[in-house]
């Protein structure tokens, strides 16, 4: 068995012993869909790249709090809930509930299913081919987005009320 089927697989016995999940899939960390078990009303790239942007918050969160590594997210709605849970350094295990759901099984059966597709994605069988390039550098999305987010103004840049027209008369009195 390859690793879709791996994952397919896993994803396939997590829907059987969580008959509350509605939708489960196996995503990248920055946002691209990896394996999915999804009704037709839920679209795989878009399930994907809302996961990246829960994921992304959830990092920061975690960590500009204070609580370490982020381990998973939960969303409450209305109608159902929204399940992050990390599933190793790569990937991410994504499951979208009905409202009914038993929330501590879901996630006991999460816990499970994430564990063997951690196993999975370590994994390199012999007959699939490895990284093209060695020198990949990953990082997680929280990284990317602290790196483009400035945290301190450039040593140029003055706080304050923007400087008046060049020609531009004061005013002296409102009439």
């Amino acid at each position: 068995m390859n690793k879709a089927d791996l994952l397919a697989a896993s994803l396939d016995e997590f829907l059987d012993v969580s008959p509350d999940v509605e939708a489960a899939a196996v995503v990248s960390t920055d946002g691209l869909p990896i394996a999915s078990a999804l009704p037709p009303y839920v679209e795989e790239d878009r399930l994907a790249a809302m996961s990246a942007a829960l994921l992304t918050l959830g990092e920061r969160a975690a960590s500009g709090l204070g609580k370490g590594s982020l381990a998973q997210v939960f969303v409450e709605g209305e109608h159902g809930h929204v399940v992050l849970m990390s599933a190793g350094d790569s990937a991410v295990l994504v499951a979208v509930t009905s409202g009914e759901a038993k929330v501590g099984l879901t996630l006991y059966e999460m816990r499970k299913t994430v564990a063997q597709i951690s196993q999975h994605m370590d994994s390199t069988p012999s007959s699939e081919p490895g990284p093209v390039q060695e020198d990949i550098v990953e990082k997680s999305s929280a990284d990317m987005v602290a790196a483009i987010e400035p945290t301190t103004p450039p040593p140029s840049t003055t706080w304050g009320p923007p400087p008046a027209a060049p020609n531009a008369e004061p005013v002296s009195s409102w009439q």
